[in-house]
């Protein structure tokens, strides 16, 4: 049998094969879909009885809530019906009082306005009746209103003035009494424990010759000799009548210390002449520096204070040559800064603060003749300057009251300072000065109104002040007396303190004929 016939027999039976097979899986897809609707439609059946039971059952459920919710709501209901019944009651009852409160004050408002209107009618009649007793008081006195005003005025400044007085004497007695009692022991005590020379010193120097001729020497041909010595110093030698002396002047002290130094070793040594003096002077200069470090270590040893800087050292020992009042000021300086120690130790204040400040509180007096100001400005740069502290700035700064004292050291170096200045011998002044301080203080005390006249008195330490009886009553002299001793302080430079003494006298004379 040919191939081909194979080929077309496999064919045939391979596709009778297959569609045997397609009508078997046709078959028995039909059976699975039969059964899968079957299925299907007992799923939606019991889906279907499920739904309508769970909705028979929410059906009741909400119905039991519904009932629930509106029997709640009924009491709810209930309840605010009978609080807003409690509401209107109480409204009406406040309305009730309202209306009564109103009317009750309808009434008051009508009894006040009828007072109100009696009060006006008792006003304009006692208006009345004060116009009329002022007239009549007018006719039977002689014053007007404001005269009497004036009179009455005048009583009570008088009663005022008196009462001021009075309680002025007894504050400043009682004040006076345990002040003093307590600055005495104070004082007595700091002044004991101080020892202190108790002379002045002179501010010329006068450098003796052995002899006349020497004025010659010193003068040199044509004058070169003293020529060179004023120029070299920067003093001038007066050159006089006065027998073997020469005095030296100049405003610098340390320079007419180098002055007589020059001049004594020239006398010694008898060689005058240009080349010998400069050399001379040179030598003075270095001597003198030496002093005043010497000088200045003395006073630091003196007082046992420590820390000062080298150049308030040095200034210290150039006050070994400037006076004041013919007190040596460095002298006064350590005195002064052993009494603010003392002072303060009795106080209870700090001790080296005190004595720092005593013995600085004239440093600018070392160059005040070389810086323009006061002694005080210059001494408060100077510590500035070298790092003191704000308390000793401050105590030097105070100590003639440029500027109120606010600190217990700037109080206790015033102090020291005028107890080192006042006491006998201290200090003196020149006859020109003296006169000028004396006519000064009458000059002051005879400024105010009422003044008889004034006598400066005690060397100055006393103003003796003479009133017209008529002008001046006994309780206007307590406060003439405060106000001239007040600008007393504020004008005049003085050392220690000034009593001001009033007097008044009334004398009246007649004759039994």
């Amino acid at each position: 049998m040919p191939t081909f016939l194979w080929i077309i027999i496999l064919l045939v039976l391979a596709a009778a094969g297959f569609a045997g097979g397609t009508v078997y899986r046709k078959k028995v897809a039909e059976r699975e879909i039969s059964s899968a609707e079957d299925e299907a439609k007992r799923i939606i059946n019991d889906a279907i009885k499920s739904a309508e039971s769970k909705k028979r059952e929410a059906l009741v459920e909400a119905k039991e809530e519904i009932h629930k919710s509106r029997s709640e709501f009924e009491r709810e209901e209930k309840m605010r019906r009978s609080e807003v019944q409690k509401q209107e009651r109480r409204l009406q009852q406040k309305e009730e009082t309202l209306d009564r409160k109103t009317d009750a004050l309808e009434k008051k408002t009508e009894t006040l306005n009828s007072k109100i209107a009696a009060v006006e009618a008792q006003q304009a009649e006692v208006a009345l009746i004060k116009k009329s007793q002022l007239e009549m008081l007018e006719k039977i006195s002689g014053f007007t209103v404001e005269e009497a005003k004036a009179y009455l005025i005048a009583n009570i400044k008088d009663d005022v003035t008196h009462e001021m007085a009075m309680k002025v004497k007894e504050v400043e007695a009682q004040y006076r009494e345990e002040a003093d009692a307590k600055a005495r022991e104070i004082i007595t005590t700091a002044i004991q424990r101080c020892a202190a020379d108790h002379t002045s010193e002179v501010t010329v120097s006068v450098v003796p010759l052995p002899n006349d001729e020497m004025k010659g020497r010193i003068i040199g041909r044509e004058g070169r000799n003293i020529r060179s010595i004023e120029t070299l110093t920067g003093c001038d030698l007066i050159i006089d009548d006065t027998p073997e002396a020469i005095t030296v002047s100049s405003f610098d002290p340390v320079r007419r210390e180098v002055a007589r130094l020059a001049l004594e070793k020239l006398i010694q040594d008898g060689r005058i002449h240009p080349a010998r003096i400069e050399e001379m002077v040179a030598k003075a200069q270095k001597e003198v520096n030496a002093t005043i470090k010497a000088e200045g270590e003395r006073a630091i040893f003196e007082t046992n204070i420590h820390g000062i800087h080298p150049e308030l050292v040095r200034l210290l020992g150039r006050m070994r040559y400037r006076t004041s009042y013919g007190q040596n000021v460095l002298n006064h300086s350590i005195e002064v800064s052993h009494i603010a120690g003392l002072l303060a130790s009795e106080l209870g204040v700090d001790v080296m603060t005190a004595k720092r400040a005593g013995l600085l509180h004239d440093i600018g007096k070392a160059i005040d003749h070389e810086v323009e100001g006061s002694h005080v400005s210059i001494g408060v740069d100077l510590a500035r300057k070298y790092h003191e502290s704000d308390a000793v700035i401050h105590a030097i700064e105070a100590h003639h009251n440029d500027v109120e004292p606010h600190t217990a050291v700037a109080c206790l170096v015033q102090a020291a300072d005028a107890i080192s200045a006042s006491r006998p011998g201290a200090r003196r002044e020149n006859i020109e000065n003296y006169v000028k301080r004396l006519e000064k203080l009458e000059e002051v005390s005879k400024s105010f109104p009422g003044i008889a006249s004034s006598y400066a008195i005690q060397a100055g330490r006393e103003i003796r002040i003479m009133v017209k009886p008529e002008a001046v009553s006994e309780d206007q002299m307590v406060l003439l007396a405060r106000d001239i001793a007040k600008k007393i302080e504020d004008e005049l430079t003085y050392p220690g303190q000034i009593k001001v003494h009033v007097l008044r006298e009334t004398k009246v004379v007649d004759y039994a004929k």
